[in-house]
């Protein structure tokens, strides 16, 4: 692939103090075929009047009421123009200014739909300190039937992917990215590994932020997995479990 544009997704609603790392990240890239999309849900606290500062850096931008975060992904997505699609959460940041360039790279000289790479949660205030660390692995169908899935915002995938098996299935609030992962893992999606950081999100996401979140996930989960003839129970215990260990890898 030659000098692929790379389509970069955020989708904020009120995060006036983190939307700001989130956008310079993703300006601040070595890499400069970037177009980048940002997907406001109408933010009343200052997020939009933020945005606006950045004039024409920010190459599209919306603010309406939507139904959550995976239908603000879904705009984004159909927005974009790029070769390769990237998200990155509002309250998240790129692990480096050289994120864009490795990933793509990475796709060079390879027939692939997608790369991947590691992620860390970090501590809301301080980035730079690591609660967990979200390590991957090489594909294959016998680990995503385990219960193993790649760090989703970690995902970039080539914009022809969503062409062909569609967004986020917005019937899941809290697990579509899940449910879209093993859409395409378990069909023909060629996908590498990258063995490094590229992602680092701060801690408190939609679906560990309560309890009732967390059950929520669990079930979702559990018809994710059903709905793609991945797996069952067994997956299900597998994936949870395989969470323990982020807190002691570093």
């Amino acid at each position: 692939m030659n000098k692929p544009k790379i389509s970069i997704i955020t989708v904020v609603r009120n995060s006036k103090g983190t939307i700001k790392d989130a956008i310079e990240s993703v300006l601040n890239q070595t890499y400069k075929n970037i177009e980048y999309i940002i997907v406001d849900g109408g933010s009343t606290d200052g997020t939009v009047e933020l945005i606006k500062e950045y004039g024409n850096k920010i190459d599209k931008f919306i603010s309406e009421s939507d139904n959550g975060i995976y239908d603000g992904l879904n705009k984004g997505i159909n927005l974009a123009s790029g070769d390769v699609v990237g998200l990155l959460h509002s309250d998240d940041l790129y692990n480096d200014n050289r994120t864009i360039e490795k990933v793509v790279d990475a796709f060079e000289n390879e027939e692939l739909d997608g790369v991947y790479g590691d992620l860390v949660y970090t501590y809301k205030k301080e980035t730079g300190k690591i609660l967990r660390y979200w390590k991957s692995k090489p594909y294959s169908f016998e680990l995503l039937k385990k219960g193993w899935m790649p760090p989703h915002p970690t995902l970039f995938l080539k914009k022809q992917i969503y062409d062909k098996y569609g967004n986020f299935d917005l019937n899941f609030k809290i697990a579509a990215d899940y449910d879209f992962m093993l859409r395409i893992l378990g069909d023909d999606v060629k996908v590498k590994y990258l063995p490094e950081v590229l992602y680092k999100m701060r801690v408190g996401g939609a679906s560990n932020k309560s309890l009732k979140n967390i059950v929520q996930k669990s079930r979702e989960d559990l018809r994710a997995l059903k709905k793609n003839n991945i797996g069952g129970y067994y997956s299900l215990a597998l994936k949870n479990i395989s969470k323990i260990s982020q807190f002691f890898t570093r």
